[in-house]
């Protein structure tokens, strides 16, 4: 059964979206994912979701401890899981994501991986920025990215 609710933010509505108790899609405001319509329910997955995302916007949390789910490719989880491993406040370019994955000359899948990110903030692919050091993609639009950013300090 998939459940959502949607979470307040400076960053506008998210909408949450859980199934079988974990956490699968963070959605921005004008993203719809096909097919997980679900009911609108909470659940405790989704308030624990909404309360340290909040915790995270007030600046009191710098990492997430929620049961999630993705469901990528074996290349996509690999570059999710190296993510994760981005500490708050730091940046990581692409090359640096591909090297650390062991696989260097992949930058423009770990590009494409990082766009298909189900978990956007809790899986940090907005510490992710271009080879020359600008910012690039991101779901939430550029300002999000930079806003994000900026409230963890980042260079």
């Amino acid at each position: 059964m998939i459940n959502y609710r949607y979470c307040a933010s400076p960053l506008g509505q998210l909408r949450l979206v859980s199934r079988a108790g974990f956490l699968v899609r963070i959605e921005f405001p004008g993203q719809r994912a096909m097919g997980d319509e679900g009911d609108q329910r909470n659940d405790t997955t989704l308030d624990a979701c909404a309360l340290q995302l909040g915790e995270y916007f007030s600046g009191t949390r710098r990492s997430f401890e929620l049961p999630m789910a993705t469901s990528g490719t074996a290349f996509q989880e690999t570059v999710w899981q190296a993510l994760r491993n981005i500490p708050f406040g730091e940046v990581r370019s692409y090359r640096d994501i591909a090297t650390a994955i062991g696989n260097p000359g992949a930058v423009r899948a770990v590009g494409a991986a990082n766009g298909k990110n189900p978990l956007p903030i809790v899986v940090p692919c907005h510490r992710v920025i271009g080879n020359d050091g600008r910012l690039t993609g991101f779901s939430g639009g550029l300002a999000a990215k930079r806003w994000l950013l900026e409230l963890e300090g980042a260079p």
